[in-house]
């Protein structure tokens, strides 16, 4: 019974999440989605079968090393690898946190978001502070942070995203800001 109830209210939690996402959502602008081609950023890269397919990787400045970005297509790592399985260690389903930054031409962001530049100054600048008081670097992101977005299962994430998410310890912060389609997170596992 306690089971029962517990995987409704997962669902319950799920489904309002998705319907305050889609309630804040903005209308869609039309026009084709600007993304760096990957050839550019991954010389090595094989061309991809269809554009849904396609991995392009922010090249940036230099100082971009210390983040994880993913754009279209999210079958792969920025640097063209392949996802691996997750381990049989990791959960079925875990509870985590994020602090988001959105910025222009991320999902979900509003006409008045800031750039790409900003948002990723913004959320490295408050990764030091949400790996020693992670609800204090909470109250720093925009709408859509929280300390504690629920229990989420395998399977609901972009693969990659996913992947680091479910293989970070427990209580743990990612070590590095990812670049997601809804903006820049900082990710925590709560268990």
């Amino acid at each position: 019974m306690q089971r029962s109830t517990a995987a409704l209210l997962g669902l319950g939690f799920l489904a309002a999440l998705t319907g305050v996402i889609l309630v804040s959502h903005d209308s869609p602008k039309a026009g084709p989605a600007k993304a760096k081609p990957a050839a550019s950023a991954v010389p090595s890269a094989k061309p991809a079968a269809s554009a849904s397919a396609n991995v392009s990787v922010d090249a940036g400045a230099p100082d971009d090393a210390g983040i994880i970005s993913f754009t279209e297509g999210f079958e792969a790592f920025p640097d063209g690898g392949k996802v691996p399985e997750l381990p049989n260690s990791a959960p079925q389903q875990l509870s985590f946190g994020v602090v988001q930054f959105t910025y222009q031409g991320a999902q979900f962001a509003g006409s008045d978001a800031r750039s790409k530049e900003l948002a990723r100054q913004k959320a490295e600048a408050t990764l030091e502070l949400a790996k020693h008081d992670f609800a204090a670097a909470v109250g720093k992101g925009d709408r859509g942070s929280t300390a504690d977005a629920g229990r989420i299962p395998r399977g609901v994430l972009e693969p990659p995203i996913e992947y680091l998410l479910f293989t970070l310890d427990k209580r743990a912060v990612h070590p590095a800001v990812i670049d997601t389609p809804r903006g820049y997170w900082i990710v925590r596992r709560n268990d």
